[in-house]
């Protein structure tokens, strides 16, 4: 007898989702969904564990002794996040879309990955991994800083939502800053500008440097986003403090580190022509821009697979950040995101996932596994009777 006539109404795909979607996993403590996940990927052949840093592993491999042998093995990591902001959306199905917390961003790309990832035609050689990372909501990313050492893909899918015929080439490098003001207390007769009015007029001064950068550049990609996250002021009665949280999103050519020293310069100009006035800067979350172009052999891969389907590919590049820009500057393979789902209900009150979506999906997501693996299995056999 059903005890959930919601979900069994679904298809076995569907009811994957289902169940990651029902288990909570907020940043820091995603232990009983990536279980979840470790039991379907179970149940559909894969090789299942969490590992140390808590993330959900699921292995396939066609990997002979000989290959392992001798290094000819091919890697192609699926990389997800399983892991979610705070938040709570009542489970449901309405009118062909699954509400939920994670169903976009990011557990409806990781199970399409994985249900492709056990459906996949795959020639001998393939060591096929799909990870669904803990901690990617958070600055640290720690599931795929742990994993970023280990493997050593030769190709790699990041999981995130792009809509079913949308690929991801790139996402903009981040910043998140912290500036305490502080001055001596002051009355508000007098002239001496509070530490409200010094952090107020250190972030327009801030804005005023991004505009410059800006201007006569076209596209969100290539700009410096500015954004205030919050405000917070305090008195003792002898000081005055005031707090300021920022985020910034980065273009290419602008580095973190680059960042930081601007925002050093602005800093102690402001300090230097009031001496009264102290403010310290602390940063994290900083990550490097990563983009790449539609010669990629995973875009290609997912491009394809989107045309075999009778769709036409969408090229985009990213505002946001993702575990792309943790892993693409170690890894320097080939590398793309894709997944089903509508980014801009990421975070929302009201997010949801298409399911029709999210099994062409899964469609799109085994062909582009295939034709991957058999053009990096052909490149692996070139170079091989090159040097022979």
């Amino acid at each position: 007898m059903s005890t959930n006539p919601d979900r069994d109404r679904l298809s076995p795909e569907a009811q994957i989702l289902y169940d990651v979607v029902s288990t909570p996993s907020v940043s820091g403590d995603e232990g009983d969904a990536a279980g979840v996940f470790v039991r379907h990927a179970s149940a559909l052949g894969l090789d299942a564990h969490i590992d140390d840093a808590g993330n959900a592993i699921a292995l396939r491999s066609t990997v002979n002794e000989d290959d392992a042998r001798s290094g000819r093995a091919v890697q192609i990591a699926l990389l997800g996040h399983i892991d979610t902001v705070s938040g709570y959306i009542r489970v449901r199905t309405e009118e062909g879309d699954l509400y939920g917390r994670g169903s976009v961003d990011a557990k409806g790309p990781l199970c399409a990955m994985l249900i492709a990832a056990s459906r996949a035609n795959l020639p001998e050689g393939i060591d096929l991994r799909v990870a669904g990372a803990v901690g990617e909501e958070t600055a640290g990313s720690i599931g795929a800083r742990h994993l970023a050492p280990q493997w050593r893909p030769d190709a790699c899918i990041i999981g995130e939502p792009s809509g079913f015929d949308g690929v991801t080439l790139g996402y903009k490098g981040r910043l998140l800053m912290t500036a305490r003001a502080t001055c001596p207390n002051t009355h508000t007769a007098g002239q001496q500008r509070s530490a409200c009015d010094q952090i107020h007029v250190f972030w327009q001064r801030i804005l005023a440097r991004a505009e410059s950068f800006n201007e006569g550049i076209n596209g969100a990609f290539y700009q410096i986003q500015a954004t205030l996250r919050e405000l917070a002021s305090t008195s003792n009665g002898l000081e005055q403090h005031a707090r300021l949280e920022a985020g910034f999103r980065l273009p290419p050519e602008v580095s973190p580190k680059q960042l930081i020293e601007i925002l050093h310069k602005l800093r102690n100009e402001q300090q230097d022509a009031h001496p009264e006035l102290r403010i310290d800067l602390t940063f994290e979350g900083p990550e490097v821009a990563h983009a790449t172009d539609r010669s990629d052999p995973v875009v290609r891969a997912l491009s394809s697979a989107i045309r075999a389907e009778g769709y036409r590919p969408r090229p985009k590049l990213k505002t946001g950040t993702a575990d792309l820009n943790v892993v693409a500057p170690i890894w320097k393979c080939p590398i793309a995101a894709y997944g089903p789902g509508d980014s801009a209900l990421d975070h929302t009150p009201n997010e949801h996932i298409n399911i029709d979506e999210y099994h062409r999906s899964i469609d799109i997501l085994t062909r582009a596994i295939e034709s991957l693996a058999q053009e990096l299995v052909a490149q692996n056999l070139q170079a091989e009777l090159a040097t022979s």
